[in-house]
């Protein structure tokens, strides 16, 4: 005859409710695994149907390049109005390279991140028993991140 709740062990309990949190966590992990495996077909298939477009857009890149090729050689010989639109895309292609350049010698680098990190190390391995004081070379963090 199973006995009332009121009639049970707290051991019997606690290992109830154990049973019920570790069952809990092992049915919220297959569900994320399921929901990962249908959000990652979604995104794969996006990502075909992005990198089909990105390749239909460079053909057709270069078939606006030869069409202004062909126009320019209605004023200019066939040679020099394909030198002007390579002469084109070699200089877009330049800047973007400096502009690239210039945006990755503005990284900054995960500053924020070491410092917190190294603020963990030091709390979890503290040379003395005192919680470490916080460094004037520290800045708090604002709400917007900075």
């Amino acid at each position: 005859m199973p006995q009332t709740p009121e009639e049970e062990s707290l051991g019997s309990l606690i290992a109830r409710a154990s049973d019920h949190i570790s069952e809990l966590v092992r049915s919220e992990i297959k569900l994320a695994k399921a929901e990962f495996r249908f959000d990652a077909k979604r995104v794969g298939m996006a990502g075909g149907m992005f990198a089909a477009a990105a390749f239909m857009a460079h053909l057709c890149l270069i078939l606006a390049s030869f069409t202004i090729a062909y126009v320019l050689a209605q004023w200019l010989p066939h040679w020099a109005a394909f030198l002007i639109v390579t002469v084109f895309y070699l200089l877009v292609a330049g800047l973007l390279v400096f502009i690239g350049i210039r945006r990755l010698k503005g990284l900054a680098g995960m500053k924020r991140t070491t410092r917190s990190i190294k603020g963990l190390r030091e709390i979890a391995n503290p040379e003395d028993q005192t919680l470490p004081a916080l460094k004037p070379d520290r800045e708090p963090v604002t709400r917007d991140g900075a």
